[in-house]
């Protein structure tokens, strides 16, 4: 094995959960040097988070060794719903919902990856196009036997919950999308094996070499309990500001700060011995340490070092921030919804949905509803969750 292979597959296993079968991923980077590697993410929210940022590093990493990148953006998929790890359907999404929620995703995926050098697909672009006729002869690649085989789709049958067929064709058609682009390896979460799997029977099938599978560590969200992910509302996003993300961060159970420094900022295992010990002495301020190396990743020392004032005024000091965008309110008032989506760059769902869950305070007082017009005869301030304000001022 020559010294190039050897650091290439140290580049592949780095951090990994599963890469499976090496001796398949040997064979492919002996006989074919340069491999087409496959991401792919639904569109079920706007907004990706460092979640999906660990999946995006090391696809990063495999780019600076000279392989293909090919994301594929999910807006036929997630009008279906991902089941992995689902206790119950997934809610559906309107094709509206999901062109809504794409649009803002890949000025997130080239904060990591090199645009030129990456391939962006929708997978609508071929499952919408299959014939029925296709899609029966893509269902006879699995049986329902292997299906039930998979984890939370054997305890929702053993418990009586509902399991569409929809649901079943989901891995399916995450498979042909693996046939369609000819990926010879696919990278993503560790809930996501089955699904991997299931995408090397279709290659299989449709006389295809199948994929090589790499998984990654599902990163934990801010409970500290689920993984990362926007269906369970615990994310930090790429495009949070500064001073959210870093507040994001400071909110971390200590249990989970170890991991974040493995997994976002890639911490040798000297440094994460050091960092362990550090946990120990003083946690605050291992957490500081983590949340300005994150803020710095994505936004640049200066806004690092802001964000980190700003954090210790607000929240050890007890006072709003100085920075807070000031919103002059006109005389007639501003409707909150139109308010929050304007200002914070959100949509107007996500707007009315924050506004739902009680995370939207004017003045200290919760703002419950979605239709309220806001009007302000003095400077008062607008907090969004704990980490968003706005200073609004009367016209």
């Amino acid at each position: 094995m020559s010294r190039d292979l050897q650091r290439e597959l140290a580049v592949f296993r780095q951090n990994t959960v599963d890469l499976l079968p090496e001796e398949e991923l040997l064979g492919k980077l002996r006989r074919k040097g340069r491999l087409r590697i496959k991401y792919g993410a639904d569109p079920t929210r706007p907004d990706l988070h460092l979640g999906h940022y660990v999946c995006l590093k090391k696809l990063r990493d495999l780019q600076d060794l000279g392989h293909e990148i090919v994301f594929i953006v999910g807006d036929f998929t997630a009008q279906i719903g991902d089941p992995s790890g689902r206790s119950a359907t997934r809610p559906r999404l309107s094709p509206e919902e999901v062109e809504e929620n794409a649009q803002t995703y890949f000025e997130q995926v080239f904060m990591v990856l090199d645009e030129a050098r990456t391939e962006v697909v929708y997978n609508s672009q071929w499952l919408e196009g299959l014939s029925l006729r296709q899609v029966i002869e893509l269902s006879a690649t699995y049986t329902v036997a292997r299906m039930l085989e998979r984890d939370d789709f054997a305890k929702r049958y053993r418990e009586g919950v509902p399991i569409y067929i929809h649901e079943f064709l989901y891995p399916l058609l995450q498979g042909y999308d693996s046939y369609e682009i000819g990926a010879d390896v696919e990278v993503g979460g560790s809930d996501q094996t089955f699904n991997f799997l299931v995408a090397r029977e279709v290659q299989k099938a449709f006389g295809q070499e199948p994929q090589v599978i790499l998984t990654l560590p599902l990163l934990v969200g801010t409970d500290g309990k689920l993984k990362m992910s926007k269906s369970y509302d615990n994310t930090i996003n790429l495009k949070d500001p500064p001073f959210e993300m870093y507040g994001k961060v400071m909110s971390l159970p200590d249990e989970v700060v170890l991991d974040y420094f493995r997994l976002v900022l890639y911490k040798s295992e000297e440094e994460l011995a050091q960092l362990a010990r550090k946990m120990e002495e003083n946690p605050r301020d291992t957490k500081a340490l983590l949340a300005f190396e994150i803020v710095r990743l994505f936004h640049g020392v200066e806004a690092a070092r802001k964000a980190e004032e700003e954090f210790v005024r607000v929240f050890r000091h007890r006072e709003g921030p100085q920075d807070a965008p000031v919103v002059v309110i006109p005389e007639e008032g501003i409707g909150v919804v139109d308010l929050l989506s304007r200002e914070f760059g959100i949509s107007r769902s996500e707007a009315r949905r924050l506004i739902r869950q009680g995370s939207v305070r004017l003045a200290g007082e919760k703002i419950t509803d979605e239709h309220a017009v806001l009007k302000v005869p003095e400077e008062a301030i607008l907090r969004v969750g704990k980490h968003r304000f706005l200073k609004l001022k009367p016209s």
